[in-house]
């Protein structure tokens, strides 16, 4: 007997219950009051999400009427029907235990949802209505209604729950709530229009009822047909006449009114049958402040006049679905160009953006992280972001102005406005999220939006779901769905693209070809006709690329236009549009990235150089959604890359045209890093440097591998950096000044010598590149251009200790080890050293030097240049401010470490610490290097020219203006600011140089 009682009850856990002792009691209870078998009573019961409460709620039933549990459906399917809505839903059990007449019904299992007309007839059945009016207008009429709603609401329940994918029918679920929802206004309508005419407090006449318009216009969730179980009903009315002879327009508003407010007591007011939902009113014109009903054009008044943005976003759902159906759409059509051009006011798309950061700021701490509606990755996440695109894109596109959420996405991935696959995670997750929010609202019929706090509601959402095994599945779910929705809300609800669409004016999101050009001349296109052309190929075709671009298109053109020369980017954009194809991500980052298309029409109307670079290398538009890939990369992390290149070709010139496009890539990097302002000066040069020095290094090992036999592997060859390659401030276009020194270290002599001259030839050989060329100059050696190419150290040790001249050791001052063999660049300097730094300066080299600056101002200055504008040789730029610091290094130097650097800020900056000079004269010196600096960068940049020489175009002048930061038209501002900088920097020259 103990064994038998002990398989029962694993027998009844098996099948999900969990009060094992009190089940099979009241399972045998049951069994006697309906005459079922406790066998074929337990044979479905695991359908049931809770058998517990199942089991309780048909048992009350039972005991309180025995003859209605057991009218009841004997069948199989009729018993699993009962325990899945009864263990689903204790407000549905609540229900039939108030109307045990009802419970026969929770048995049926319909093939099909109710539709809108079915639930119609049966409410207005319900209360018995004739041409709009109930058979009583009592609290009995309201009482049969709410019965009848919620025999209804069991029907479509069963649905729900039998289907095997809760999911895939959550949408019809949804509209079948709202067409029940209408269905009830309209019944509830109907008695409202018997109890305010008959009776002894009648204010109206039934005549005058009968002549009295009144809409409901269903709004949020209730528009859309998306409707939740147990949901406020949001509601607007409006009001009127049908005849002013019979009822005049006032009197019919405050006729309205009346029906208005026993309307929403019908169904929201206590009675002996529990209200079925709230009615809310509070989206009509001033909220609660308002009036309940107002005219047709009393709305459209306010509407034009007052509303705020919130209140047009509200109104996207709307939809006339009780009352008078026509003046309801009327209001509707009447309120739709409103909504959808609402998105043009100032400021709209960050108001809309404010708001759902306000709604997040008003959760409760303690619902943190369980809200399925209102927190983040919640339903309000998607809700939001698809209606802010939706208003802003359905401006000019009516594809889009669709009143459901899902609906809404669909046409949003059609027409190309988000990504496929973003739009299937955000449908695919508002579904879930939907079936939970269904199945905890349908456990007691209650409005809540929370995640359960318990084990066990975990769970009972789990089972009542079917999304899940086990309460543990569900929170994983549950966390991992919230993170993707975040995700993809705060990469679309927040993208910069949204606000410009916004901005556009009328003109700009729709013109003729006529009216195209004028406008692209008017907004600076210099060649309106060749834009317009270049437009038509990118925009042209029925692919979902040209439909992306034709979307993209009025946003970009307006930043184009806000750049340097917009002609030459849309240009390149084109061009790298092409080059890139039907790539997926391109056109997917631009139209949904947070800055990526502004960043890309700046740098294309900016930069001649980087354009040419991106064409080749049109992958890089994808830096432009990552500031992290626009960092410098390090010389290390370069010459690990260029070493593995080099390790997979087999030969040099293989090798080589890979390290070429390396260097193209990195220049591309830094010149888009420095367009963007993500770089300062400094970094840009030292980013610069670094990109030279892993190209020579990478170079001079394809060279020895080429020219250095293995027997002759002993040979020490290395590359001395030299000028501002040595100081690490190269700029954009700056040649590479190198020395190269050997040791034959056992090598012959003779041969040593050799293998360093073809080293050498070899390595200018190897890094030539036509695109982006690299000079590398040996113009510094000694003997200049009349010295040998290379020497051995023991020749640089004879010749600095012979017949050095004072500008050779000037020249080494900013020198440093490039490439090659690190004993040897340690030995050279050990030597250098002592050049570069003497004890003492002599008094005849520092007077050599002072003679030979003077001759390079009159001599080496290009014929026909402005020596004012001449940013390396002119007077105050940068060869005065070098010079000035180098001679304080030959001066200073033995006796002061910090001054032996190569960089020529870093030696100024210790000058002025030591006294050497002061802080208004260093700063002034400063200043006029980096402005020079900075505008060679541009010039370049600009026009992919190098040029030392500050042009006197106007507009040429401006653009560089605008890359250094000032606003358009600053070119006059410019040209003071620099002859500025360097009159006063020319001073301090004049007065610390020559004394």
């Amino acid at each position: 007997m103990e064994r038998e009682r002990a398989l029962s009850l694993t027998e009844l856990a098996r099948r999900g219950f969990t009060e094992l002792s009190e089940a099979r009691d009241a399972l045998a209870e049951l069994s006697e009051l309906t005459g079922i078998d406790t066998a074929d009573l337990t044979a479905s019961a695991g359908v049931a999400a809770d058998a517990d409460a199942a089991l309780r709620g048909f048992l009350r039933v039972a005991r309180r009427d025995p003859d209605a549990a057991r009218r009841a459906p004997r069948t199989p399917e009729g018993i699993e029907a009962m325990w899945r809505i009864l263990g689903a839903s204790e407000g549905l059990s609540d229900f039939v235990f108030r109307r045990p007449a009802e419970f026969a019904g929770l048995a049926e299992v319909p093939d099909q949802l109710p539709s809108a007309t079915e639930l119609r007839d049966e409410l207005l059945d319900a209360v018995g209505a004739v041409d709009g009016f109930a058979a009583g207008g009592d609290e009995s009429a309201w009482i049969d209604l709410r019965v009848r709603y919620r025999r209804m609401l069991a029907r479509i329940a069963a649905f729900d729950l039998a289907a095997p994918d809760a999911v895939h029918v959550l949408d019809d679920v949804a509209a079948a709530l709202a067409d029940a929802a209408a269905a009830a206004l309209e019944a509830s309508l109907a008695v409202a229009r018997t109890r305010v005419s008959t009776g002894s407090f009648a204010a109206f006449s039934r005549e005058q009822i009968a002549a009295t318009r009144l809409a409901i216009v269903g709004m949020g969730k209730t528009g859309a047909r998306e409707l939740n179980y147990v949901s406020d009903v949001d509601v607007i009315f409006v009001g009127g006449t049908i005849d002013e002879e019979v009822i005049s327009e006032s009197r019919a508003i405050d006729a309205a009114t009346r029906l208005a407010v026993e309307t929403m007591r019908g169904l929201s007011g206590t009675e002996a049958e529990p209200a079925l939902w709230e009615v809310d009113a509070n989206l009509r014109p001033e909220g609660k402040q308002g009036a309940l009903v107002r005219s047709l054009d009393s709305h459209l008044t306010y509407y034009e006049r007052w509303a705020k943005s919130w209140e047009f976003q509200a109104l996207l759902k709307a939809r006339a679905i009780a009352g008078d159906l026509d003046l309801g759409e009327q209001y509707v059509a009447a309120l739709a160009p409103k909504v959808w051009s609402s998105a043009a006011r100032e400021n709209f798309v960050e108001s809309v953006q404010r708001m759902r950061e306000r709604v997040m700021e008003h959760i409760p701490a303690e619902d943190q992280g369980y809200q399925l509606k209102l927190g983040a990755g919640g339903l309000r996440d998607i809700e939001f972001t698809v209606q802010l695109l939706q208003l802003v894109h359905g401006l000019s596109d009516e594809a889009v102005r669709q009143r459901g959420t899902v609906a809404a996405l669909n046409a949003l991935v059609a027409e190309g406005y988000i990504g496929r696959d973003d739009a299937a995670a955000f449908a695919h997750d508002y579904r879930v999220l939907r079936v939970w929010e269904h199945r905890l609202q349908l456990h007691r019929l209650r409005r809540t939006h929370l995640m359960p706090r318990t084990p066990d509601g975990l769970r009972f959402l789990a089972r009542a779901s079917r999304l899940a095994e086990s309460g543990e599945e569900i929170q994983a779910m549950w966390e991992q769905l919230g993170r993707q929705v975040r995700e993809i809300h705060v990469r679309l609800f927040y993208r910069p693209l949204l606000s410009a669409v916004a901005g556009l004016s009328e003109d700009e999101r729709a013109l003729t070809a006529d009216e195209a050009h004028s406008r692209l001349a008017a907004i600076g296109f210099r060649d309106p006709a060749g834009a317009l052309r270049t437009i038509g190929a990118l925009t042209s075709g029925l692919s979902r690329k040209a439909t992306i671009q034709r979307h993209l298109m009025p946003v970009m053109l307006r930043w184009f236009s806000e750049g340097i020369d917009p002609d030459y980017g849309l240009l390149v954009f084109r061009r790298i549009s092409e080059r890139l194809g039907n790539t997926p991500w391109f056109l997917r980052m631009l139209r949904d990235s947070s800055q990526a298309a502004e960043h890309l029409t700046r740098v294309l109307t900016s930069s001649r150089y980087a354009g040419e670079l991106m064409e080749w290398i049109p992958e890089s538009v994808a830096w432009l959604d990552n500031p992290d890939m626009l960092r410098p990369r390090t010389v290390p992390a370069l010459l690990d890359e260029a070493r593995a290149i080099q390790d997979r070709h087999s030969t040099s010139e293989e090798a080589m045209k890979s390290v070429r496009a390396l260097r193209r890539r990195e220049l591309l990097r830094t010149a888009i890093a420095a367009l963007l302002d993500v770089t300062t000066i400094t970094e840009l040069a030292e980013s610069l440097t670094s990109i030279a020095e892993a190209t020579i290094q990478a170079t001079l090992r394809a060279a020895r591998r080429e020219v250095v036999p293995a027997e002759d592997s002993a040979l020490d060859f290395s590359v001395i950096a030299m000028g501002r390659f040595g100081g690490r401030e190269l700029g954009f276009g700056s040649d590479a000044d190198i020395m190269f020194v050997f040791d034959a270290q056992g090598v012959p002599g003779e041969r040593a010598t050799q293998l360093s001259l073809k080293l050498v030839s070899e390595l200018r050989r190897l890094s030539e590149d036509p695109r982006v060329p690299l000079d590398l100059d040996a113009d510094l050696r000694p003997e200049g251009r009349n010295g040998p190419m290379a020497r051995s150290l023991d020749a640089y040790s004879e010749y600095y200790g012979r017949w050095s001249h004072p500008w050779e050791a000037q020249a080494l001052l900013r020198a440093r080890g490039a490439a090659g063999s690190n004993n040897l660049i340690g030995a050279f300097f050990a030597l250098a050293d002592e050049v570069r730094y003497p004890v003492t300066a002599d008094p005849a080299a520092v007077r050599e030097i002072k003679r030979i600056k003077a001759r390079v101002e009159n001599e080496r200055l290009p014929q026909g240049v402005d020596r004012k504008r001449h940013l390396k040789l002119g007077p105050g730029s940068l060869s005065d401010v070098e010079w000035l610091v180098q001679l304080w290094q030959l001066q200073h130097g033995h006796r002061v470490p910090g001054l032996r650097t190569t960089s020529t800020l870093d030696a100024l900056e210790v000058a002025r610490e030591e006294g050497i000079v002061n802080d208004a004269n260093a700063e002034r010196l400063r200043a006029a290097w980096l402005l020079s600096s900075r505008l060679r960068s541009a010039n370049t940049l600009l026009t992919g020219r190098t040029s030392d020489v500050l042009p006197t175009d106007r507009h040429q002048l401006d653009g560089i203006a605008r890359l250094l930061g000032y606003p358009p038209r600053s070119a006059s501002q410019l040209e003071e600011d620099y002859l500025a900088a360097t009159r006063r920097s020319r001073r301090v020259f004049e007065k610390l140089f020559y004394g």
